[in-house]
């Protein structure tokens, strides 16, 4: 059973982000403060749960949690930081939507770069562990696969609705098919070593 808060803070904001290895598209942070009390008995990692009960869960957080907020950092700017910088940044850009003074932040994993002097802590797991975490995990999720959704209607050649950007066998085919996108990370691993992507067909 999960619970609802580690520190007994009234603010503490649960923290977790989505994406971070995929070949294309954001890394997607939530931040959420849940009522001390809060409990529910679906909410869990979101990477348990289908797409149906995310989406479900996506609304009741929305309607229940006192503060909430969802924060991208771009293709581009994962290129520039590395993507452990850049989850850490999309998380620091999902607190400071919040437009609160944070009393304590739970973050889902074992690293994070502190957020101002805003006391922290890492819990391994914890998006299975915290429902404020869970809950975070659960806005990150359904807001990248929605934003994947739509730029699958420009890019449909690499079926992100159905990948959400993921290394799957199917992108990897598009990728060596049609080269690669604006969207696409082009510090990662898109094909194996052997095979270099194409890089004349980005528009």
């Amino acid at each position: 059973m999960l619970i609802a808060n580690h520190s007994g803070k009234l603010l503490e904001v649960g923290l977790d982000e989505a994406g971070r290895g995929c070949l294309a598209g954001p890394v997607v942070a939530g931040a959420v403060v849940l009522p001390l009390d809060y409990s529910h008995p679906l909410l869990t990692d979101s990477k348990l749960l289908t797409a149906k009960q995310r989406d479900q869960l996506r609304e009741e957080i929305c309607r229940e949690a006192i503060y909430w907020a969802v924060a991208e950092v771009s293709p581009q700017e994962i290129d520039e930081i590395n993507i452990l910088n850049a989850s850490f940044l999309a998380m620091h850009r999902a607190t400071d939507l919040l437009n609160i003074v944070p009393e304590y932040l739970l973050v889902d994993g074992n690293r994070f770069n502190p957020y101002k002097k805003v006391p922290h802590a890492c819990m391994v797991k914890g998006d299975s562990r915290f429902f404020n975490i869970a809950a975070a995990s659960i806005l990150a999720k359904t807001h990248r696969d929605d934003l994947m959704c739509a730029l699958a209607a420009t890019h449909p050649q690499y079926k992100w609705e159905q990948n959400a950007g993921y290394p799957t066998k199917a992108h990897r085919n598009a990728i060596r098919e049609h080269g690669v996108s604006p969207h696409h990370r082009l510090t990662f691993k898109l094909l194996p070593d052997a095979e270099p992507f194409l890089v004349e067909e980005v528009l």
